[in-house]
């Protein structure tokens, strides 16, 4: 039986991971990068199979994984893991990843949710995200450090109310999660703000980015980023803020 993840090197340093059978709505970018000291995994996918037998670590470094938001297909494999981070408004919906802050309610009756059955017998319906309190929680303008590169946590609501990214402002690299990607940008979610999501934009219009990582989609230059924030300002720009 193939795995149920599949995986893509980016570079020495970087790999992606994906769920190809589950629906692409929920199918989300999970990023694994190798630092010195410690390694990184943004966000974990939505938890119906096991994630962390698929990340693997070298020479015993210790694995920080970081939620950048709660919606289900970020969080979904948290709980697996000892050292969690995330957002720090939203970290009380941690300890419960109640359906209501998570949208996993929406899974239950999502049409065509998996394209392969994860296990026998195995329902949508019956989908639940175990809590996963977390040890640390993040701030806009807080550091990661992984001994040889440093990561910035922006907040950028829009998306959500809770959305961060990390930003290695040394190298360029940074981790979007859903605050901007290469694919269709949802913002009519009941936590959704287009206004929030206009001041994000504009906001990442200067950020000297040299790659991007998105949520969903694939990766981006600086060039592709402003254009996507660009087009998101021109087609919501009657919204009054």
């Amino acid at each position: 039986m193939p795995s149920w993840f599949s995986s893509t090197v980016v570079d020495d340093k970087t790999t992606m991971l994906t769920e190809p059978f589950v629906h692409s709505f929920v199918r989300a970018n999970l990023w694994h990068l190798r630092g010195r000291d410690a390694d990184l995994l943004v966000d974990t996918g939505m938890g119906i199979r096991p994630l962390a037998p698929e990340i693997e670590t070298r020479d015993g470094k210790p694995l920080l994984v970081v939620a950048t938001h709660i919606h289900l297909d970020h969080v979904g494999s948290l709980h697996e893991f000892p050292w969690r981070a995330g957002p720090s408004m939203s970290a009380a919906h941690f300890e419960t990843m109640d359906d209501a802050a998570t949208y996993a309610n929406m899974f239950h009756h999502l049409e065509g949710a998996v394209s392969r059955l994860p296990a026998p017998g195995w329902k949508a319906a019956d989908y639940k995200i175990p809590p996963a309190p977390l040890t640390r929680t993040l701030n806009e303008g807080d550091m990661i450090d992984l001994g040889d590169r440093q990561f910035r946590v922006l907040h950028l609501p829009g998306h959500s109310p809770d959305s961060i990214a990390l930003f290695d402002e040394a190298d360029g690299v940074f981790f979007a999660g859903d605050a901007i990607y290469d694919a269709m940008l949802i913002d009519d979610l009941p936590d959704s703000s287009r206004v929030d999501y206009r001041t994000t934009m504009r906001r990442l219009l200067d950020l000297p980015i040299r790659i991007g990582h998105g949520g969903h989609g694939p990766s981006f230059d600086a060039r592709r980023m402003r254009e996507i924030a660009s087009g998101y300002l021109q087609k919501t720009e009657d919204i009054q803020l």
